[in-house]
């Protein structure tokens, strides 16, 4: 690539391009921006009545804060510009599980520094809290735990790993079948948020520190960002009381977090870790986290409950929600090299390295995703 790379100077700053300095259709971005609007996810605004309201699993209740959602909100970004912007892009609203990105970047600055020496690793290795010592969760590893592979069997702040999402007949709930590390993947937040606490075992600081000052400082972010544990999740680290943090909003808590900050992040992984001079993640730790899980059993129902469409997870799931176009699965309208990160709502971080585009849309109905994307594309071929 022959131009200087742009990134925007710390927030506020931000500089905008109109779309035919880069190569974009203005007519057919207002088309597209029309359609998210007219997609707006079905969620309620009161996100706490929604979460009780679905509390049909046990163990549901929530444990951490949750707060009202905000309107259909996107951000277009080429070449680093913004392009075009719709709703309020700097507000703060829960990201739901796009924060299991944000997590496992936490793994990777881990990774990075030598706190990890292989993600194959054996967790019980590094983390003497009791949380690994059965035979079963004995030989989980890193990697198991931060592709969903782990099967980590256990209760963490009160929720059992059965109770989320449970499979087959109730009165098995807690019996259920157990799969070797590695085997079997399943979307579970008991086991992501083991994840959180194992990294806060490693980092003896909480996780939050970790992500503002190897990450979200660099960039430029705003002040504004939050990430929340839950009431019941605190431990003791070197004497003080500290926070374990959440891998989503699943039971409350989770990032809060604006569009704005999120295309940040966005253009931190367009990058492949590099902001400006410097190397933020490693691009060996992006290239880990954009590897499929390859887990021989991955039951298709799994991965639609998580995320409201069919796919195969051996082949879409990297490291914590960063989401694959493997063979177009996800989205057939976008490059298969292109990637995302997932949160419900729906709280999508689309990365198109190809055409070199990053686009934040906040709060649209999951299958309409797809088509909202091919939008924005068809505006490239319009201009």
């Amino acid at each position: 690539m022959t131009r200087d790379l742009y990134y925007p100077p710390r927030w506020p700053e931000w500089q905008c391009k109109k779309p035919s300095e880069v190569g974009m259709s203005a007519e057919e971005i207002e088309l597209a921006i029309d359609f998210s609007r007219q997609n707006e996810t079905e969620l309620p605004r009161d996100l706490e009545m929604w979460a009780i309201l679905k509390m049909d699993e046990p163990f549901g209740e929530l444990i951490g804060p949750v707060k009202e959602r905000g309107d259909v909100t996107g951000l277009i970004m080429r070449h680093g510009y913004i392009v075009s912007e719709w709703g309020d892009t700097n507000r703060v609203d829960m990201t739901y599980s796009a924060t299991k990105s944000y997590l496992s970047t936490t793994a990777g600055l881990a990774f990075d520094r030598g706190l990890i020496h292989s993600v194959h690793d054996r967790v019980a290795d590094y983390v003497r809290d009791g949380g690994f010592d059965s035979p079963h969760n004995a030989s989980i590893t890193w990697h198991h735990l931060l592709n969903q592979t782990s099967d980590w069997q256990g209760t963490l702040w009160g929720k059992p790993d059965w109770g989320d999402r449970p499979e087959g007949e109730k009165s098995q709930w807690a019996n259920r079948q157990l799969y070797e590390p590695g085997t079997h993947w399943k979307y579970n937040d008991v086991r992501v948020n083991r994840l959180a606490l194992s990294l806060l075992r490693i980092w003896r600081r909480p996780l939050p520190q970790v992500l503002h000052e190897y990450i979200m400082d660099p960039i430029g972010a705003s002040p504004a960002w939050e990430w929340h544990g839950y009431d019941n999740s605190w431990v003791t680290v070197d004497g003080q009381q500290v926070q374990s943090m959440t891998g989503g909003g699943h039971w409350g808590g989770g990032l809060w977090i604006s569009a704005r900050d999120h295309a940040r992040f966005g253009l931190l992984c367009l990058r492949n870790g590099r902001w400006q001079d410097k190397q933020l993640l490693s691009e060996k730790w992006i290239a880990m986290a954009r590897t499929p899980t390859g887990a021989r059993d991955c039951p298709e129902e799994n991965y639609s409950a998580a995320y409201g469409m069919p796919a195969e997870c051996q082949t879409t799931y990297g490291y914590m929600n960063w989401m694959l176009n493997t063979n177009k699965r996800l989205l057939p309208s976008c490059p298969e090299t292109s990637f995302f990160h997932a949160g419900n709502g729906a709280n999508i971080i689309w990365v198109d390295q190809e055409h070199d585009l990053v686009v934040v849309i906040r709060w649209i109905r999951r299958e309409m995703l797809d088509g909202f994307l091919a939008r924005v594309l068809l505006a490239l071929e319009s201009a």
